[in-house]
């Protein structure tokens, strides 16, 4: 009997292997104390590589994860051994999308942690219970903005005039933060 294709977690970190927006789909890693030994030893295991544009594949500790580094930031995704390597990248790939698509093109630490509501909404709407839902990006991005503020419409929606109101005020205030 065939399953449907699983992720065991989606991490992102930064650059320095600290937690930005994690969220684990199985009971592999019980406690706090073993998903952040997860983490660090992935982030370790990775550091070294050069990946840039493409998703890198290793083995590590029995899974299969699939990685990319985007500036200041580590997106992994992480499946069984078992799992199909094509389906865990473009899940990785369909978040760094979206998330490149809700932080408008300035994805970093920073940008990241002031959209993290956002950030997490998008895990949410690419896995449930570890079964992927979506794997497009700007699929991902558009529920995600439709959730997002109180009654924004999507990026593809606004008028040149609204998008500039919109960038103005988050510039606002960000100033005011």
């Amino acid at each position: 009997m065939e399953t449907c294709p699983s992720v065991k977690n989606i991490l992102l970190l930064d650059s320095e292997g600290k937690r930005v927006a994690v969220k684990y789909y199985t009971d592999d890693w019980p406690v706090l104390s073993a998903k952040l030994a997860f983490e660090k030893s992935v982030f370790v295991k990775t550091q070294k590589a050069s990946s840039g544009a493409e998703a890198e594949i290793v083995m590590f500790d029995g899974h299969i994860v699939v990685y990319k580094f985007v500036q200041d930031l580590h997106f992994f995704v992480s499946g069984g051994d078992e799992e199909n390597e094509l389906i865990l990248a473009s899940v990785l790939q369909g978040f760094a999308d979206a998330i490149d698509i809700i932080l408008r093109n300035n994805v970093d630490k920073r940008t990241a942690l002031e959209n993290l509501d956002l950030i997490l909404l998008c895990l949410d709407e690419i896995v449930d219970g570890g079964i992927v839902l979506e794997t497009e990006g700007s699929v991902i991005a558009e529920k995600v903005l439709a959730h997002g503020a109180e009654g924004a419409t999507s990026i593809a929606e606004q008028t040149i005039v609204q998008a500039l109101t919109t960038a103005r005020e988050h510039f606002a205030k960000s100033l005011l933060m």
